[in-house]
């Protein structure tokens, strides 16, 4: 599941990205509103996360053009502007729900779960592959009738794959998922937590391409 959040804040943006992460979604991270737009029209992304407060283009502004223009992306807006008009402003623009900072993770995380429920996303609160079941609220995995907690990275991990069965990730591409920009991973901790998530559920939960990457298979629905 791809995130979008627009936030000039760079403790708030590395803070929301990161636990994004840790729940095994996906988050791009735009820091001002004109780049923000350009992400939201290049398509993709089952919600936004929008600041208002944004430098080169309001976020209001933004909202305003994306439903202008027909886009129905589901949006949260995460602002320190606390007014009944700024809040009444926003939704009536089109936001699905309007959160004042600060905030903690977990109720940001049940909006967002919440949201994506309301516009029919099943995935919002599990995803799978027909034989591997993730549940995004608890971060319990299943395969073949065995269910277990995994810790953040793991999960993460197994999420990546789940994510777009039947297609082979590079070490490249897992590690983008898995760390922020700035935090360097080790050479072998892919491999490290493939060999801990093989060892708690199977060998054939993930599956390894020769010098090319790994992937987990894709069942029919």
């Amino acid at each position: 599941m791809h995130i979008l959040l627009i936030e000039d804040d760079p403790m708030i943006g590395q803070s929301l990205t990161r636990a994004l992460k840790d729940v095994g979604m996906s988050g791009d991270w735009a820091r001002d509103g004109v780049t923000g737009e350009l992400a939201i029209e290049s398509g993709g992304y089952a919600l936004v996360l929008l600041d208002l407060g944004l430098p080169r283009k309001s976020g209001f502004d933004v909202l305003k053009s994306m439903r202008a223009r027909g886009d129905r992306t589901p949006l949260l807006i995460i602002t320190a502007r606390d007014e009944i008009d700024d809040r009444v402003t926003g939704l009536d623009l089109g936001a699905d729900d309007y959160l004042i900072k600060p905030f903690g993770l977990k109720e940001l995380m049940a909006r967002i779960r919440a949201i994506l429920r309301r516009n029919d996303a099943p995935a919002a609160s599990t995803v799978g592959n027909g034989e591997i079941t993730l549940d995004l609220a608890t971060h319990e995995t299943t395969y073949r009738g065995k269910t277990l907690p995994l810790p953040a990275r793991e999960f993460a991990l197994l999420y990546a794959l789940v994510d777009r069965p039947g297609t082979i990730l590079s070490r490249a591409q897992i590690e983008e998922r898995l760390y922020e920009r700035n935090e360097e991973a080790g050479s072998n901790a892919v491999d490290v937590l493939i060999h801990y998530l093989r060892k708690k559920f199977d060998n054939e939960i993930i599956r390894n391409v020769r010098g090319v990457g790994w992937m987990v298979v894709k069942h029919p629905s």
